[in-house]
């Protein structure tokens, strides 16, 4: 969430964010509710004033008298600002960041910006098979009674694809501890507090899981970036102790409501899905941001390329990067039944947006206490990324060799194809 002193300073750039986000807030309401905000504000310090200066003269009917008077003026006024205040903030929850300079302003997808790509898309000497086909021939999906049991993009991960699937996350998390990022099972059930601190709400409502018949105030997480950047909510962390970096395992649930008739088949686009976050939280050096940015996503491209698959590198443009962030990298990964690239990660600043939401504070050395900057990148998304795992190093006799670097987590260094 922005300040309303940074609105007013920035207004022309809040606007043009607005427009360049495809989005629509009600900035003159914001000031309107402002001034309202800061004249009951004064009306309630002169009131408390009078107050204290009363309480020092002698007691008597009418300072008795005067005393009652005030009490019930503040009992009116100060739930006066209360409602401004909760009018306030809903207009300031749909104000979304603004962009730091470097961002490509641009209307969608088509406007993000290649930085740069790794690795050769392998060139095949045989009918290539999607990963659905390979996984049912392998017996290590079951779509069919997947759908049976959980419905609509449901599926069984079985034998060597189950295995591969926790194999891959073990491998994932394992690696990012070894760097330093301090290990979390996230919680799947989080309450609405975090899903508006990540910026998820207003704007992603449509997406979420609600258990709204077990706790009007549960919901399923769509990423483990939302419980785990709320970790400090309400708290102050001492400037020496951050950076604070973590890498977390969660189930993510997603609706999926806006993306109708898209991916309906396969493993791209799912309800369900298991995922490892990089989540960290620092000082608000926007310098130091951009360097912690860069280590998240050579992060992730190493393990594309520990893994041997071919990706690129977005900068994505200010109407396809989201409403919380300053700047956000895609990346995207060889999948050859697509005949392209397919987003496995996301990587994004948030600056203070996200802390601000949760009252996520540091103290300097000085005493003085500012909001900390928050940043989330995907490590590995599973199952999407077993497409290209699978569809990259199938073989002619519909067999499917494992990268040397998940062998040690899986056990086994190739599937076999069915009957051998």
């Amino acid at each position: 969430m922005l300040s309303v002193d940074f609105i007013r300073t920035n207004k022309l750039k809040v606007l043009e964010t607005l427009k360049n986000k495809n989005r629509q807030a009600d900035i003159e309401g914001i000031f309107e509710y402002d001034d309202k905000r800061r004249e009951i504000i004064a009306k309630v310090q002169a009131l408390r004033e009078e107050r204290n200066k009363i309480a020092r003269q002698p007691f008597t009917d009418d300072t008795k008298a005067r005393g009652k008077e005030i009490k019930e003026e503040l009992k009116t006024i100060e739930e006066e600002l209360r409602l401004v205040e909760e009018k306030l903030n809903t207009l300031l929850s749909f104000v979304p960041n603004v962009p730091l300079d470097e961002v490509p302003v641009g209307k969608d997808e088509k406007d993000n910006v290649v930085q740069r790509k790794w690795g050769e898309p392998r060139t095949f000497d045989f009918k290539i098979k999607s990963h659905i086909d390979l996984g049912t021939s392998l017996g290590i999906i079951d779509f069919e009674r997947g759908t049976k049991v959980s419905g609509f993009r449901g599926y069984f991960l079985k034998n060597e694809g189950a295995l591969l699937h926790l194999g891959l996350l073990m491998y994932v998390l394992q690696k990012l501890t070894k760097k330093g990022y301090t290990p979390l099972i996230a919680p799947a059930i989080i309450k609405k507090f975090t899903l508006f601190g990540s910026g998820h709400l207003p704007w992603g409502e449509r997406e979420l899981y609600k258990l709204n018949d077990v706790d009007d105030d549960a919901y399923l997480t769509a990423t483990a970036e939302i419980p785990v950047t709320a970790y400090y909510s309400n708290e102050i962390i001492d400037e020496k102790d951050l950076p604070k970096k973590f890498v977390a395992f969660s189930p993510c649930f997603r609706s999926e409501a806006g993306s109708y008739g898209k991916d309906t088949k396969g493993m791209y686009r799912l309800h369900e899905f298991w995922k490892i976050e990089q989540v960290i939280l620092n000082s608000n050096n926007i310098d130091e941001a951009r360097t912690i940015h860069e280590e998240l996503q050579k992060n992730a491209e190493e393990i594309l390329q520990e893994l041997g698959l071919p990706y690129q590198v977005l900068l994505m443009c200010t109407g396809d990067m989201g409403e919380p962030q300053l700047k956000k990298y895609d990346t995207e990964t060889w999948m050859p039944s697509r005949n392209g690239y397919g987003e496995t990660m996301s990587n994004s600043i948030m600056g203070d947006f996200q802390t601000r939401r949760l009252n996520i504070k540091f103290r300097k050395k000085t005493g003085e206490k500012e909001y900390c900057f928050s940043f989330n990148n995907t490590a590995v998304a599973s199952p999407r990324i077993l497409i290209a795992l699978l569809e990259n190093f199938q073989e002619k006799d519909g067999s499917i060799t494992i990268p040397k670097i998940l062998q040690p987590f899986v056990g086994f260094s190739v599937i076999k194809s069915k009957g051998e």
